[in-house]
């Protein structure tokens, strides 16, 4: 289950995070490290310092340009936040976090995603709003402030230690596969044209609509096909509304009758 976790970086500033966040992750057994538009060299003297002898995981992490693209084939995206956010989001513990991997990770093609923020300001309320869930680390409130690899750190034991608890796989049924990052985020663009065309949602007035509909969408885990569903009820939808309108538009008498 550990090599089906990766854990992704976004907009790191100094090389040495991501040296320590190699040895953090190689502690525990993970190995899949992934770099979203990093501020910094990633690779220098001091992240193979840091790393301590795991500096391969940062040699063969991949560099993407948008969290999107990172977490595109995940089927679980969960965001450190270190703070609470205008539009409240399910929110777990590390413990809790790695008592649902064993779950999660039933499925051959389930993939999970951790993801941690810019050192100065962690991850924006947007990208915040790609996840399903926010984990928090309950630190002393009055010294909450983590370093980046430690706070990796705390996330990366919960996982391995439930993934060593959790009960070897039965001969049960394999799970339905859930909807994948990529596939969520092509059917909140679906939603939101189809929303747009039918008159339900206006762009210059979004009164937070589509925030909300993707928290409601990422809480129901929908599985790959009841994605499908949905989605071809939007495409019926669209056909629908734009008959309707082809019609109102031949019943409208001409200007001279």
């Amino acid at each position: 289950m550990l090599e089906r976790i990766r854990i992704v970086l976004v907009g790191t500033s100094h090389p040495g995070n991501i040296g320590g966040t190699a040895r953090a992750m190689h502690n525990m057994g993970l190995a899949d490290l992934a770099l979203v538009a990093p501020r910094c060299e990633p690779i220098t003297a001091e992240t193979v310092s840091r790393a301590s002898g795991a500096d391969r995981l940062v040699h063969q992490a991949p560099t993407f340009a948008s969290l999107e693209d990172a977490v595109s084939e995940c089927t679980l995206v969960v965001g450190a936040s270190a703070r609470s956010r205008t539009l409240p989001w399910p929110m777990t513990t590390p413990r809790q976090l790695g008592e649902r991997l064993p779950a999660e990770l039933a499925g051959e093609e389930s993939r999970v995603a951790l993801v941690f923020g810019r050192e100065d300001s962690g991850l924006t309320n947007a990208e915040m709003q790609r996840c399903h869930a926010h984990v928090h680390i309950p630190t002393n409130p009055d010294f909450s402030s983590l370093n980046l690899a430690a706070a990796i750190q705390v996330v990366a034991y919960e996982c391995r230690l439930a993934c060593m608890e959790a009960p070897e796989a039965g001969d049960e049924a394999a799970p339905e596969p859930l909807a994948s990052h990529q596939e969520l985020e092509h059917y909140f663009d679906h939603l939101e044209r189809t929303l747009i065309d039918i008159g339900f949602h206006d762009p210059a007035q979004p009164r937070q609509l589509m925030a909300r509909l993707r928290r409601f969408t990422l809480r129901a885990r929908p599985e790959r096909m009841e994605m499908n569903i949905l989605r071809g009820i939007l495409t019926a939808t669209q056909r629908q509304a734009a008959s309707s309108d082809r019609q109102d538009s031949s019943d409208t008498p001409d200007a001279g009758s």
